[in-house]
């Protein structure tokens, strides 16, 4: 061994010697660092040609018992075989409450309000905006997780949008006794402007009807520069459940068969196209593609395909 790479006795002893010293130096440990719990972001923007989309996180919970929600015509063994393939839990599920935010550079459009005014208004600060910044407020449809950050008791959150909704949509929830309705977006019923299939909300943005979950619901594409998005909201309201078995029945869906229809022809369309979607109950951030797999459709969350 050549005399660079030898070690005296005495270097050894020197080291041995110091590591006293270093032990008496070294940072002490007071404390235990705090657990903080599960968190995430508030909001997820990518970009669409000459448009931005923005993701906001509204607010998410678990729910219990998630097979008396999907899968209502199928035995508990099927729901939690298919669970189990999907390493989701049968006992509860986290629920996603996702309005989405387009700036088309002329105008700011908030499609869904969720289910108060704290939960929308903090997530729209997260992202740098404020309620008075937004000019259009679309409802694609008037579940209470839609339309209950429309009104707060300072009135309405959105002091100078115009509301966009489907005239179907509001028309049934009119002849309905539901107090979520009356509170929240009648009072609002002349600055809303009623629209129908195809209808043109703002540059870029038009109205695809996606009846069945309720009377009116309705899905928007966004178009700009050669790319497209398809605001979904409620039409399929779980990636495994509601994707991969399209027939399967879901609570909250006010037609069922009708329903299942349109989640067949909007997720085949998604699909065969490669178009990516915002789902309003979709893994935050919200946004994913969609692929054919046997008789029904896996879910593809996005990575940083929006992002170029």
């Amino acid at each position: 061994m050549s005399r660079s790479h030898s070690f005296s006795r005495r270097s050894i002893l020197a080291s041995a010697a110091a590591l006293p010293l270093a032990a008496a130096t070294a940072p002490v440990a007071r404390a235990a660092a705090p657990m903080m719990g599960a968190g995430t972001t508030r909001f997820n923007r990518v970009t669409l040609g000459d448009f931005e989309v923005t993701t906001l996180l509204a607010a998410t919970m678990p729910r219990p018992d998630p097979h008396s929600i999907f899968g209502l015509n199928v035995d508990k063994a099927t729901f939690d075989e298919v669970s189990a393939a999907a390493n989701i839990p049968t006992d509860q599920a986290q629920f996603f409450f996702t309005p989405t935010v387009v700036n088309t550079g002329s105008e700011l459009v908030l499609f869904d309000t969720g289910l108060n005014p704290e939960g929308i208004t903090g997530a729209l600060a997260a992202a740098g905006y404020s309620p008075d910044q937004v000019d259009v407020v679309v409802i694609t449809h008037m579940h209470g997780d839609h339309i209950g950050g429309l009104m707060g008791e300072g009135g309405a959150t959105f002091p100078n949008a115009r509301y966009v909704t489907s005239g179907t949509e509001f028309d049934a929830w009119a002849a309905m006794d539901n107090a979520t309705f009356e509170a929240k977006m009648r009072p609002l019923a002349d600055r809303t402007g009623m629209i129908g299939d195809g209808a043109r909300v703002a540059s870029g943005i038009t109205a695809m009807a996606a009846h069945g979950h309720t009377p009116g619901h309705t899905a928007f594409m966004i178009e700009s520069g050669g790319r497209q998005v398809l605001l979904a909201a409620d039409f399929a309201n779980h990636y495994v459940w509601s994707l991969g078995y399209p027939d399967w029945e879901v609570k909250f869906d006010m037609d069922k068969a009708r329903a299942a229809e349109t989640r067949r022809r909007l997720l085949g369309m998604l699909a065969a196209d490669g178009i990516p979607f915002v789902g309003y109950h979709m893994p935050w951030p919200g946004i994913g593609y969609v692929s054919a797999r046997g008789d029904g459709f896996v879910y593809e969350p996005t990575s940083y395909q929006l992002m170029l």
